[in-house]
């Protein structure tokens, strides 16, 4: 293969405030200019409804960007007309969102990150499950493959739309480590003055949803502080949870609010606990680690989840997660967590208890696991698989025009 012309859709990762599918363009459109980099054969056009912001990579010869509009119905009308004017320009065209063009005259590949929709159809807005619905049964059908992040929704996508195991391509979220935010403890006191945080507490990062499970997280807050405890004395012990200290544990939920938030919002409002469960809205990723390294643990315990990047960034952090024991996050934290039925508040309460009371041996071996599972997510890696299925289809499809 003599030269490899890559278009990318990168809307997705051309936004500042980064969350879910978002950060996961964004992490992957960077290392993909990492790793071509060094690849003379292999050009690269980003294709933008607008211009890139400063945190893109930067152009350079064999990495370039197109913008073009209109921007309404971008996917559907003015990228199939660029894909088929410049299909000659193009080898293979990848998208990192969920959505590809209904019509494409280059061979593409799609991304799904997950299939909630399917299984909770009425947290959604009619029209966008709609949408979801129809275009991620088209997108599957036409893609010559499709990249997922976590092998439950690999699962997920070969059962719900009858598809042959090798076309699903699984390529993890992951931390960058050498981002990882610093910060001096002035900025710390400040931002738990900023958003009225005190220590201890429990923690939620995500987007605020039904399907993110917060109204049992909440009963079981109010649960476990309902249920006053000795104090630990026991040696070796972590002594958070004195009852001078659970008469004053906060629960912080930190995202932006999404679509239905509002049963969360009234079940908050009229919670006997409400002065001591904040809602931070959403946060910079400075404020986010700070919150992260200073919590007892962070819940996640939502109903379906496609990955699971909050328990990653849990881990990094030191923060112990407490995760649903079912759909993809059994396999983001491995060892290195305590898993539930999201559906028992009992079983949560319960949980967040174990871990403030777990012995200092045990609390470490669980961080040391935290360790030792995160080395299996990289971006560079991810990306790199990414790039060995484009390369994989280009070859395929040019095998096939010589017969």
């Amino acid at each position: 293969m003599s030269k490899l012309r890559i278009a990318i859709d990168g809307n997705e990762a051309n936004i500042t405030q980064r969350v879910g599918s978002n950060a996961y363009a964004f992490e992957i459109l960077n290392a993909l200019e990492k790793i071509t980099a060094a690849r003379s054969e292999i050009e690269v056009t980003v294709l933008l409804t607008q211009k890139p912001h400063n945190e893109m990579p930067p152009a350079r010869p064999g990495w370039q960007y197109y913008t073009f509009g209109p921007s309404a119905l971008w996917t559907q009308i003015a990228l199939p007309i660029h894909l088929f004017t410049h299909r000659k320009e193009y080898d293979i065209f990848y998208t990192p969102g969920h959505y590809a063009p209904r019509i494409s005259s280059v061979p593409y590949v799609s991304s799904v990150m997950d299939l909630a929709f399917l299984y909770s159809p009425k947290q959604f807005r009619r029209k966008d499950f709609l949408q979801l619905k129809e275009w991620t049964r088209y997108s599957v059908k036409h893609a010559k493959r499709i990249i997922t992040i976590s092998e439950h929704t690999k699962q997920d996508l070969v059962k719900n739309y009858h598809l042959k195991p090798q076309k699903v391509v699984v390529a993890y979220p992951a931390i960058d480590h050498e981002a990882l935010p610093k910060w001096k403890d002035k900025e710390r006191l400040e931002t738990f003055k900023k958003y009225h945080v005190q220590e201890p507490y429990v923690l939620y990062v995500g987007t605020l949803q039904p399907r993110k499970n917060l109204i049992c997280l909440v009963e079981a807050f109010e649960e476990l502080v309902s249920q006053p405890q000795p104090p630990v004395k026991e040696r070796g012990h972590y002594s958070f949870f004195g009852p001078d200290k659970l008469q004053s544990l906060q629960l912080v939920i930190v995202g932006k609010k999404g679509w239905l938030a509002e049963s969360l919002l009234e079940k908050i409002a009229r919670s006997p606990l409400k002065n001591r469960i904040i809602l931070t809205g959403f946060v910079s990723e400075k404020e986010k680690a700070i919150f992260y390294k200073n919590s007892l643990c962070t819940v996640l315990i939502g109903l379906y989840e496609g990955f699971g990047i909050p328990a990653l960034e849990a881990m990094a952090f030191g923060s112990i997660p407490v995760v649903s024991g079912t759909t993809s996050l059994p396999e983001v934290v491995g060892e290195a967590g305590v898993r539930v039925d999201p559906k028992s508040t009992a079983e949560v309460a319960r949980a967040i208890k174990r871990i403030i009371e777990l012995p200092a041996k045990e609390r470490g071996q669980l961080l040391k696991n935290g360790r030792l599972q995160l080395k299996k997510f990289s971006w560079e890696h991810s990306a790199q698989t990414i790039l060995d299925t484009l390369e994989e289809v280009v070859r395929n499809v040019a095998q096939k025009k010589q017969k």
